[in-house]
């Protein structure tokens, strides 16, 4: 049996392999957030299958694989298995996204999301191991190949609860996190089910394939650049949307009475009929009567009730009094002089309306 090493490079390669898990999980936390808003959802959706499956997973599970070594043995990489297992890794997230973010999630859809996902994630880890070419005999321990499904199944499971229930900056770094511990813990528990063996006395012939640095140096670099500035443009637009939006403001609230109330009516004259236009126009108000101590010296005590002829205004000399003694009949006054007096009464002194209170009543 041969030794097996998977720290080559120390700290350095399982540090940076999180740090790219932990970088790919908060990028596709955000873009399943935006998703959930309803705004472009299958777009959020692929962008989230790449950040999680294409850096949160596999490149991750090839920075790993660049500490990984066998003594003694040769260690290359079969290209088109390589690349089969990242688009595996992508497509496997993005059904456990498109079936998991829905306007109404369930349970059932989580857990058969979250299967479907761990299951994927487990094919694309042991496809890339596949895709690894040695002179050496490799095989499997099968309680640790289980062990690492299952961890797979609910590391998935766990991103996915964290894509429909996790708001705000900081709950998604912290669920970004532990999804990037979940997915390191799943890939080094699958590398430590593996044993290396040589094969006879030696070691077999020259290994067909690309070199570790060769193939996986630009693939992860080229996606860590794309990942970053996405990530960066993904955080720049919410700082831009934050800024533009105006505040928000107390809305006036009125009373129900006030929306309901009906609107003034416009006023409309009335119509005007062919019999108002030929009407005489109404007769002028009278004008105050100028009443002077004589006129009420002349009255006397037993004429106690004023009558209509008392309250006509003074007329011009060329003008008779009109006397309206049929439909006031006054028996009781004297006729003529007190007629007399007042319409010969000249016009001065203050204007006075006479009352009832001024003409004393017969006893």
């Amino acid at each position: 049996m041969l030794d097996i090493h998977h720290f080559t490079y120390g700290s350095l390669t399982p540090l940076l392999a999180y740090i790219m898990s932990f970088t790919g999980s908060l990028l596709g936390l955000q873009c399943a957030a935006r998703a959930r808003a309803g705004r472009s959802r299958a777009g959020w959706l692929v962008l989230a299958a790449f950040a999680i499956g294409g850096t949160g997973i596999w490149v991750m599970h090839f920075i790993a694989m660049l500490g990984f070594s066998i003594a003694g043995a040769e260690i290359r990489y079969d290209v088109p298995l390589t690349l089969l297992s990242a688009a595996t890794a992508i497509v496997v997230v993005g059904i456990g996204l498109f079936v998991v973010v829905t306007p109404q999630p369930t349970l059932v859809a989580l857990l058969a999301g979250g299967a479907v996902m761990g299951l994927g994630v487990a094919a694309m880890h042991y496809i890339g191991m596949f895709a690894m070419k040695s002179n050496a005999t490799i095989g499997y321990k099968l309680p640790m190949v289980a062990l690492s499904v299952a961890i797979a199944v609910v590391a998935a499971t766990v991103a996915l609860w964290f894509t429909l229930r996790v708001n705000g900056f900081l709950a998604t770094t912290g669920a970004a996190g532990i999804m990037g511990l979940a997915v390191c813990g799943m890939h080094y528990t699958g590398m430590a089910s593996m044993h290396a063996h040589a094969h006879g006395s030696g070691h077999g012939g020259p290994v067909a394939g690309t070199g570790a640095m060769q193939l996986l140096a630009p693939l992860i670099v080229g996606i860590s650049i794309v990942t970053m500035l996405l990530l960066i443009a993904v955080s720049l637009t919410a700082i831009e949307r934050d800024i533009e939006l105006p505040p928000l403001r107390a809305a006036t609230v009125r009373p129900a009475a006030e929306d309901l109330a009906p609107l003034p009516k416009p006023r409309v004259a009335p119509a005007r009929s062919a019999a108002d236009d030929l009407a005489p126009p109404p007769p002028p108000r009278p004008a105050a009567v100028h009443v002077t101590p004589e006129h009420l010296a002349a009255l006397s005590p037993s004429t106690a009730r004023p009558t209509a002829e008392d309250l006509v205004p003074s007329l011009p000399p060329h003008v008779a009094p009109v006397h309206h003694a049929a439909e006031h009949p006054a028996p009781d006054l004297e006729p003529g002089p007190q007629s007399a007096v007042i319409s010969a009464a000249p016009v001065t002194g203050t204007p006075y309306w006479p009352t009832t209170h001024d003409v004393p009543r017969r006893r």
